[in-house]
Formats: C-alpha cells, sequence, structure tokens
C-alpha cells in the first residue's frame, strides 16, 4: 500500500529540514513524499535542495493560501492513503506510517483513521495533548473535530466527494471534515496512536484575532453544511480545552 505524505510550506527555513528528516526516518518503505512549497522568499528551498533525490514531487510557486497548496499536493498524489505533515510538524516516531498502513491493510473497506497529536515547547516538553479517543460527530455542532494532522484517509474519497475549499482562510479542514465524516458518512475509526508533535502557535492560534476568524468560520462551516450551531457552543469548547493541558501535567 502506498502512502502519500504532503506537506506544504512557506518560509519556513527554521522548521523544514527536521520534517523532511522527519518523513525520510520512516521505517515504511512505501511513501510518496509530496512537497509543494508557496514560492518562499527565505534558505526553505535551499534546504530543500540538499533532498532532492529524497522527495517524490517538488513544487514551487505562488499559491491561494495552505489549503490550495494542499489540494495541489492531493491532486499530484498516487498513494491509496493521503496524511498531512506540516512545515513546522514532526512524526511522534520512527514507526508511524508502518502502523497507520497496517491499520487500512487490516480493514480495506476503511476510507479513514483518526488519532492523537501532541504539542511541544520551545524546550521540546510536551505540554498538551489533543486526542480523538472521545470524539464523535456530535462534537462538530460545538466547533471541535478531531486533531486534523491525525486524519488519514484514502486518495479516493477527494476526488468523490471534494477537496478543501479555499474560501476558508483557517478551517477549510474544519469544514471538509464535517462534509467528510458527518455529511458524506466515510467511514472512520480512532487508532490509539500519538501520529504528529507539533509545536505551538499555528495558524489557528495566534492571538485574538485568528480566534476570532476560526470561530466565524467554523460558524460558516457548520451553516454550509446544515449543522446547527451558536457563538456561545463555539466558544464554550476553550473551557474543555484545559484538561488537555491537566492531563499532561
Amino acid at each position: 500500500m502506498r502512502i502519500s505524505i504532503i506537506t506544504v510550506c512557506f518560509n519556513a527555513e527554521k522548521t523544514i529540514e527536521n520534517t523532511i528528516k522527519s518523513v525520510l526516518s520512516q521505517d515504511y518503505n512505501n511513501i510518496e513524499y509530496i512537497l509543494i512549497d508557496g514560492y518562499s522568499t527565505d534558505r526553505t528551498m535551499r534546504i530543500v535542495s540538499d533532498y532532492y533525490n529524497n522527495i517524490n514531487v517538488i513544487i514551487s510557486e505562488k499559491d491561494n493560501g495552505i489549503y490550495d497548496a494542499i489540494n495541489k499536493g492531493i491532486m499530484l498524489a498516487s498513494g491509496e492513503i493521503i496524511g498531512l505533515l506540516h512545515a513546522d510538524d514532526e512524526f511522534y516516531d520512527t514507526n508511524i506510517i508502518t502502523k497507520v498502513a497496517k491499520v487500512f491493510e487490516d480493514s480495506p473497506k476503511l476510507d479513514s483513521i483518526i488519532g492523537d497529536i501532541v504539542f511541544e515547547d520551545d524546550s521540546n516538553q510536551i505540554i498538551r495533548k489533543y486526542s480523538s479517543k472521545n470524539w464523535s460527530v456530535n462534537l462538530f455542532s460545538w466547533g471541535i473535530m478531531p486533531p486534523h494532522p491525525s486524519f488519514y484517509c484514502k486518495r479516493i474519497v477527494f476526488f468523490k466527494f471534494g477537496f478543501y475549499n479555499t474560501d476558508f482562510k483557517i478551517a477549510a479542514d474544519f469544514e471538509l471534515l464535517i462534509r467528510f465524516l458527518k455529511i458524506k458518512n466515510i467511514s472512520f475509526i480512532y487508532v490509539p496512536l500519538v501520529i504528529v508533535k507539533m509545536k505551538l502557535g499555528g495558524a489557528s492560534t495566534r492571538g485574538i484575532s485568528s480566534l476570532l476568524t476560526i470561530n466565524r468560520e467554523i460558524y460558516k462551516a457548520c451553516g454550509l453544511n446544515s449543522i446547527n450551531t451558536n457563538y456561545f457552543k463555539l466558544y464554550s469548547k476553550y473551557f474543555l480545552k484545559i484538561f488537555e493541558f491537566i492531563h499532561i501535567k
């Protein structure tokens, strides 16, 4: 089973090498690695060029944002399964893709999986765990989705039900997961596996402006998919996040 891993990046000279090494260190022997760069102006592509022979597809051109770049990667992918690893993230261990592949091989009719991720601080200490263990599709109306970097899905599903909606700046992943997991009812299972380790400070966690933007977009995504919600429910989810930190402590 071929698994396509897509990395999208823009001006990621500080982190891109670790991300690339994380993919190349996986012990699974049938990975297609696709890197889509948004025409970086720093040293990102110079670093990428050092790994030219180890990356199946490299594109560096202007795009319309992160989700446009992801869509390009999906269009180019040839693997049966697609997963994402962003330019400031790393796999939790060297055998992650082997474990992901086994789940799909053991369940040939399965469309997708969700798992767990962890967040690290600048000293590489894990300070938060974001788990899909107790997640259900009913939580979409509260603005709660499974951790997107833990989502692995058959490529055919994207071509059947659509790609990331580039009208969204931050929450296209939320909209896609609603569409796939709830509206189109594709099959998925929770896998008790920490798949990715991330640094705090992603696009959806950068201050009050991003918080307001993402909740407006989540509200819009719910509306597009006929999910009843309100802003009280959407902002209530932040109280639950406290327990993710307490769990680590």
